[in-house]
C-alpha cells in the first residue's frame, strides 16, 4: 500500500499541481486522467522515485516494490532479448560486489565492539535480505519462465531486440518488470505503438495481475476494461471517483451540476442574510444580531465551482483538390527484407474519396506498405498512383522528427509554403498553443503537445489524400474526438493505420486486413470487420480460426463442400462489379443517414423557434407552421429511401 501527502510540483513560480493526497490499496486498479500537461507522467515519475516532488511526501512499507514502465522505451538494439531482460539484475551485480567488498573487509578488521564494525554487519545483513527478496536464485530458469509465458519461443531468446516490433519489445519491459514482481505497476501509455491484437493481449494479462496498477492512457475503452477507479489531476484539486473512465465522466458533469446549484443557494443566502444585516446594523437594539449574522458569514466556507475545462482543439482539413478517380491501383506488388517476406502478391485498389483502415499484426507490413505508397521503399510488381494525387503524410515517429531547438512558433512559419495563405498564429490557438506557449522551444513539450504541433504542420497544405500511420498516439481524449470528426469531414482521400478501437469505429467505410500473403477487403469499419470475425479482437479472431480449422479435419468438411461460397463461382469481372454495386450501395447509406440526421436537427430547430413565437402573431405562426411541415415532409422521403437503400445493401451482401 502507498500514501501519497500533500505533494506539490513546482517550476520557477508556475504550480504544475500542488496538495496531491493518494493513497492505493491492495490490487487497486486506477486510470489517471487529465488533459495534456497536467502533471501524469510526472505524477507517475515521482511514485516511481525517478523525479523527486517540491514538496510532500510518500510512504510505503520497507519491502513494497514499484515497477515503472515508460511512455518511450530505450532498448538496446543489438542485445539479445535474454540479454537485454537480465539487465534487470544490475541490482543483483552490485549486490554481490558489495557482499564481497564487505566480507573481505570483515575478515581483515578487530574492532568487534566500534559503531563502524556494527553498521557493516547491518549492511551485510541487508544487502542479504535484498537478495533474498528479489530471489537471487534460478535467476536463468526464471527469465525463461517468464518470456515465454509472454509469447516467446525459445529460439528468440539470442535475437536481436532490433528484429522485434514495438509490441513484442514492450513484452521484453514487461518481463523485466515482473522479475522484480512489484506491488504496483506504474503504466504511462503502454498501449502507443501497439496493433489491436497486442491491446488485447494486454488486457488479458492485466486483468490477471495480482498487485495494484496506476495506468495512463487515452484509449477509452482500454480505461473501461483495466479500470475500477478514475482519478484526474488538475492543478488544484485531485478527482477520485471509483468507477470505470464512462462512468467517472457523467459523475464529473453531474458534480459539476450540483456545485452549481450549491454556488446558487448559497449566494441566494448570502445576499439575503446581507439584507438583514444592512437593515439592522444601525439599529441599537438590532447591532448585535446583525454582528451575529456578520461572523456567521465570515465563517461559512463558500462553494467553488470547478473550472470547466472546455479548451480544445478546433480546426477541419483544407478542402481537397480534385483528384482522378483511382487514388492507387496495385497487382501483384510484394516487398521483402532479405530473406523475410513482409507481404506477397497484394493487390490494391483506391478510389476516389474512400477511407480505409489498414489493420493486421505487428511485423504485417502495414506501415511498409504505406511508405510503398509514399514512395520511400522500394517493391517487387507494379503500383500506378492516380492525376493529381497529392499527398499528406503522419507517421508513427512524426512528433519526434520536429527539430527540438526550434520554438512552436518557427516550427510552423519553416514549414509555411506561398501555395497557401495561412495565419500561423491563428492556426496555433486552435491547437490550444497561445500566448508564451508559441516561444516554447519543442524539446520541452510534453508528447501531447508535440503531436499537437506534428498534426498542426499536416494542415498547411490542402492535400487531398492522408496517409496517417498511428495519428493518436501521445494525443488526449478531447484531441481524439475532434480529430476524429475533422476525419469524417475531410472531403478527400484516407488511408489509416491505428490500433485505437474507439477512434477507428464510425471513421471509415472500408477495413483491409494485410498478411502475408494477401490484402483483403471488409466492407464498413472496424466494428464490422470484428463481427464480421465472429471477435471481440483480432487476436481471438485468430484463435477461433484454429479452432474451425480443426472442426474440418473432423466431421464437416463435406458439409462445407457443399457450402461453399458462390463467390468461387464468379468471374474476376463478375466479383469485381458485384463489389463495386456493394460500394455504391453502402456508400448511399451512409449519404441518406447524415441527409436524416440533418433533417431531424431541422425539425428540432424549427419546434424550437415555434415554442418561441408570441401566439397572438398569427402570421409568423402559419408560416413557421407551414415551413416545419415541408420539413417534415422532406424527412418522410428520406427516411423512406433510407430504408430501401439499407434493404438494398442486405440483399447485395446476402
Amino acid at each position: 500500500m502507498l500514501t501519497v501527502s500533500q505533494i506539490g510540483v513546482n517550476f520557477g513560480e508556475r504550480s504544475l499541481f500542488e496538495g496531491l493526497n493518494l493513497f492505493v490499496g491492495e490490487r487497486d486498479r486506477i486510470g489517471l486522467v487529465g488533459r495534456n500537461g497536467a502533471g501524469k507522467s510526472t505524477l507517475l515519475k515521482i511514485l516511481a522515485g525517478i523525479n523527486k516532488p517540491s514538496e510532500g511526501t510518500i510512504s510505503h512499507p520497507k519491502e513494497y516494490k514499484i515497477g515503472y514502465l515508460p511512455q518511450e522505451m530505450e532498448h538496446k538494439e543489438d542485445t539479445s532479448i535474454y540479454d537485454e531482460t537480465y539487465s534487470t539484475f544490475n541490482e543483483i551485480k552490485k549486490l554481490e560486489a558489495r557482499l564481497e567488498e564487505i566480507t573481505s573487509e570483515i575478515g581483515t578488521r578487530e574492532d568487534y565492539e566500534t559503531d563502524e564494525y556494527a553498521e557493516l554487519i547491518d549492511e551485510l545483513t541487508e544487502c542479504n535480505e535484498r537478495l533474498e527478496i528479489i530471489g537471487v536464485g534460478n535467476i536463468e530458469e526464471k527469465i525463461q519462465r517468464i518470456l515465454q509465458g509472454l509469447g516467446f519461443s525459445p529460439s528468440d531468446m539470442k535475437r536481436k531486440m532490433k528484429e522485434f516490433s514495438g509490441g513484442w519489445k514492450m513484452r521484453v519491459e514487461l518481463a523485466k518488470l515482473l522479475l522484480i514482481n512489484p506491488n504496483l505497476l506504474l503504466l504511462d501509455e503502454p498501449t502507443n505503438h501497439l496493433d489491436i491484437e497486442s491491446i488485447a493481449w494486454l488486457e488479458g494479462f492485466l486483468k490477471s495481475y495480482p498487485g495494484s496498477i496506476i495506468l495512463i492512457s487515452h484509449d477509452r475503452m482500454f480505461l473501461d476494461t483495466l479500470t475500477e477507479r478514475t482519478i484526474e489531476i488538475s492543478p488544484y484539486k485531485l478527482y477520485d471517483f471509483k468507477a470505470p473512465y464512462s462512468k467517472y465522466q457523467i459523475w464529473r458533469e453531474e458534480e459539476r451540476e450540483r456545485q452549481v446549484q450549491a454556488y446558487k443557494n448559497q449566494k441566494k443566502y448570502i445576499d439575503e442574510t446581507q439584507v438583514l444585516i444592512n437593515k439592522f446594523r444601525a439599529k441599537k437594539n438590532k447591532a448585535a444580531f446583525a454582528q451575529t449574522l456578520i461572523r456567521k458569514l465570515e465563517k461559512l466556507e463558500r462553494v467553488e465551482i470547478d473550472k470547466d475545462d472546455k479548451a480544445s482543439i478546433k480546426f477541419r482539413f483544407p478542402p481537397a483538390p480534385r483528384s482522378g478517380k483511382v487514388i492507387f491501383e496495385a497487382k501483384a506488388m510484394s516487398k521483402s527484407f532479405g530473406d523475410l517476406d513482409v507481404f506477397k502478391d497484394v493487390d490494391l485498389i483506391m478510389a476516389r474519396q474512400d477511407k480505409i483502415a489498414l489493420v493486421g499484426k505487428n511485423g504485417a507490413g502495414k506501415t511498409t506498405l504505406t511508405r510503398i505508397l509514399l514512395g520511400l521503399e522500394t517493391y517487387k510488381g507494379n503500383l500506378n498512383i492516380g492525376h493529381n494525387v497529392d499527398i499528406g503524410y503522419y507517421a508513427q515517429n512524426q512528433a519526434e522528427d520536429l527539430d527540438p531547438n526550434l520554438t512552436v512558433m518557427e516550427t510552423l512559419e519553416e514549414a509555411v509554403t506561398n501555395d497557401f495563405e495561412v495565419n500561423v498564429r491563428s492556426m496555433l490557438g486552435a491547437f490550444l498553443f497561445s500566448g508564451d506557449d508559441v516561444e516554447k522551444k519543442v524539446k520541452v513539450l510534453s508528447g501531447g503537445e508535440k503531436a499537437r504541433l506534428a498534426m498542426c504542420k499536416l494542415l498547411l497544405h490542402p492535400y487531398n489524400v492522408l496517409i496517417l500511420d498511428e495519428p493518436t498516439n501521445h494525443l488526449d481524449l478531447k484531441a481524439k474526438s475532434v480529430l476524429k470528426e475533422a476525419l469524417k469531414n475531410f472531403d478527400g482521400s484516407l488511408i489509416i493505420v491505428s490500433h485505437d478501437r474507439d477512434f477507428l469505429s464510425g471513421l471509415t467505410e472500408f477495413v483491409y486486413e494485410i498478411t502475408s500473403n494477401r490484402l483483403k477487403q471488409y466492407i464498413g469499419d472496424i466494428k464490422n470487420f470484428l463481427h464480421e470475425k465472429h471477435a471481440d479482437s483480432i487476436g481471438q479472431y485468430e484463435a477461433s480460426k484454429i479452432r474451425k480449422l480443426v472442426l474440418v479435419e473432423g466431421k464437416s468438411t463435406k458439409k462445407q463442400a457443399k457450402s461453399a461460397p458462390s463467390e468461387q463461382k464468379l468471374s474476376k469481372k463478375e466479383r469485381k462489379a458485384k463489389d463495386k454495386a456493394l460500394r455504391q450501395a453502402f456508400k448511399k447509406v451512409q449519404r441518406l443517414e447524415k441527409s436524416v440526421s440533418n433533417a431531424e436537427e431541422e425539425l428540432k430547430a424549427k419546434n424550437r423557434e415555434l415554442s418561441s413565437v408570441d401566439p397572438s402573431d398569427r402570421k409568423k405562426m402559419t408560416d413557421l407552421s407551414y415551413e416545419f411541415e415541408e420539413i417534415q415532409k422532406k424527412h418522410d422521403n428520406l427516411l423512406q429511401e433510407w430504408e430501401n437503400a439499407l434493404l438494398e445493401k442486405e440483399e447485395l451482401e446476402s
